[in-house]
């Protein structure tokens, strides 16, 4: 069975780092691009940042760039997103998603990132 699971969210402070996790299953991971994204409460899904399935490219939006790093660890099956100097406005699910073929959308269940005092 395809899976994604993210972990490591959390309640965090402004200005605060946490490192996003997420573990994939039951496909060839190091043969897809990995991407991030996000849905704020009230809002849409907001794309926030892409891998290469080699991890050499990397892509982020506007809003991420320079606090966010996309990494991957292929021999884990594993894609990561450290965030840096987090703010009010980066409260949101955060969830991991690839596509498979083309035609197969997979996503996992998400992890929650609140940035509060």
């Amino acid at each position: 069975e395809v899976q994604l699971a993210e972990s490591g969210g959390g309640l965090v402070q402004p200005g605060s780092s946490l490192r996003l996790s997420c573990a994939a299953s039951g496909f060839t991971f190091g043969s897809y691009d990995m991407s991030w994204l996000r849905q704020a409460p009230g809002k849409g899904p907001e794309w926030v940042s892409t891998i290469s399935r080699g991890g050499g490219n990397t892509y982020y939006a506007d809003a991420t760039t320079g606090r966010f790093t996309i990494l991957r660890d292929n021999a884990k099956n594993t894609v990561y997103l450290q965030m840096n100097s987090l703010n009010p406005a980066d409260t949101a699910v955060y969830y991991c998603h690839t596509s498979i073929g083309g035609y197969l959308e997979v996503w996992g269940q998400g992890t929650l990132v609140t940035v509060s005092s």
